[in-house]
């Protein structure tokens, strides 16, 4: 059950860090209206008005969306209010990072607005499980596979020495790591037509984090070369006359060599070295326009 909130209470009742915090706040330009124990866990929060100009994105989250940032200008307008706090951590005096704002922060900037609403946790580690908890904007694959790389790096940056598996939480699935590396070097990458063996044989590590990240490049780099495989095939289709969007989906398909029957899996290099020469050896004249265009249809139908 949840617990009542303690709110604005005696500066004798504080912590001092939440009290300092409170100082810096003030001395920063913003305005404290409420300090508080927020109800799950009786941790303590602040309710304030931050400096805009002192509020940054965290240097490891996705890119902002200029599209999103528009409807969110043209929202705030019409309401002529802004009615949606930001979350908000400090790492270090005078500065302050959004874990989950980041495109409101960027729509009122725009606005020319001076101060932003924040929910303000005096715990700055914190900022990498609200990461995982953002749903401001869905992700799409690529944009989540990269927030998580760039996590994982600021975390080695931080000083983690924990093993990759300690994180499991806030980078949610092993194979974003590897495609987050991928997308990194091809923005452009068939992020989407390789997640669904990726997801399958992709584990997380029981390695220190920065080793971790040497085996996760090595793992994009034979990813990296089953994907240029798969061009070249792809290549010998558009010679044929065969060109469609499905088309990488549809031949990584029928050259996995993970079935669904299987009850063991092999490895992640046994997987993708297996259909690596899966790949070099695929016929290309036995495969028809409407074979792959039939197979799409079903494919998004069942989505």
């Amino acid at each position: 059950m949840m617990k009542d909130a303690a709110v604005y209470p005696e500066k004798a009742e504080l912590p001092k860090a939440v009290t300092a915090l409170a100082t810096q706040i003030d001395d920063d330009g913003g305005h404290v209206l409420a300090i508080y124990q927020e109800p799950e866990g009786d941790h303590w929060q602040f309710f304030c008005l931050l400096p805009l100009s002192k509020v940054e994105p965290t240097p490891y989250q996705r890119n902002l969306s200029k599209t999103h940032v528009k409807r969110l200008q043209e929202v705030l307008k019409k309401l002529d209010r802004f009615v949606d706090p930001i979350v908000a951590i400090s790492p270090r005096p005078g500065v302050y990072w959004t874990p989950n704002g980041n495109h409101r922060r960027e729509a009122l900037s725009k606005l020319k607005a001076k101060l932003i609403p924040a929910i303000l946790i005096p715990d700055p580690e914190v900022a990498f499980q609200i990461l995982a908890l953002n749903t401001e904007k869905a992700h799409n694959l690529k944009e989540k596979s990269l927030e998580v790389i760039r996590m994982a790096r600021g975390l080695v940056e931080e000083g983690s020495r924990e093993d990759e598996e300690a994180y499991a939480f806030q980078f949610e699935a092993p194979h974003f790591l590897t495609l987050g590396l991928l997308y990194e070097g091809n923005a452009r990458f068939a992020g989407g037509a390789f997640a669904p063996i990726l997801r399958r044989v992709d584990k997380f590590l029981k390695t220190p984090l920065p080793k971790a990240l040497e085996e996760r490049e090595r793992r994009a780099e034979l990813v990296r070369k089953a994907d240029e495989t798969l061009t070249a095939v792809v290549q010998k289709l558009k010679k044929r006359g065969i060109n469609h969007p499905y088309v990488k989906n549809y031949v990584l398909a029928r050259t996995t060599p993970l079935s669904r029957q299987r009850k063991t899996l092999p490895s992640f290099d046994q997987t993708f070295e297996k259909l690596i020469d899966n790949l070099k050896e695929f016929d290309v004249t036995r495969i028809r326009y409407e074979d792959i265009a039939r197979v799409a249809i079903m494919a998004a139908a069942t989505t």
